[in-house]
């Protein structure tokens, strides 16, 4: 499969458990259908999929916050905030994580306002913290004992405005 042969669009609900077994599968953190619901109710214009051979391959999901600045400045901000982002093993290092973070981060910026963007990851996952790196995420806190199984996560952030 070439890169350019996936495409990210909006998550349609029919897709829900197609979602949740993609979270299940690659992640540790689970959530309940009511919160995938939840979330794509109230912006369903950042919760975005991947879709290659026929099928869903990957998703992101984030909502929009009103808070501070993530990236060190004492200001009030509107941030864009990605609660969970997977993609299926065997479709990585295509090109599919990266498109879903951009398109999520345009339309969080575009659609709802966002200024910021961040996310968290484990401190033990190199290849997503490269990626966000390479994507202009900046490390800005460590959350120690962050995840269910103890292990600490970053907090990574990024200003969306020349996004």
């Amino acid at each position: 499969m070439d890169a350019d042969q996936f495409t990210v669009r909006a998550f349609k609900t029919d897709e829900l458990q197609r979602v949740m077994h993609i979270n299940t599968v690659c992640l540790p953190e689970n959530y309940s259908s009511f919160f995938y619901r939840d979330l794509y109710q109230k912006y369903p214009e950042t919760f975005l999929v991947a879709e290659a051979d026929g099928d869903v391959q990957g998703y992101i999901m984030c909502r929009v916050e009103k808070g501070w600045s993530k990236l060190g400045m004492l200001t009030p901000a509107r941030l864009c905030h990605v609660v969970s982002v997977a993609v299926m093993d065997e479709y990585r290092r295509r090109g599919i994580g990266r498109a879903l973070v951009v398109e999520a981060m345009r339309r969080g910026r575009d659609v709802y306002g966002a200024g910021e963007g961040y996310l968290e990851v484990r401190a033990s996952n190199e290849p997503a913290i490269n990626l966000y790196n390479r994507l202009g995420f900046q490390k800005v806190k460590r959350n120690y004992g962050y995840y269910m199984d103890g292990e600490d996560a970053w907090v990574m952030a990024m200003g969306l405005n020349g996004f």
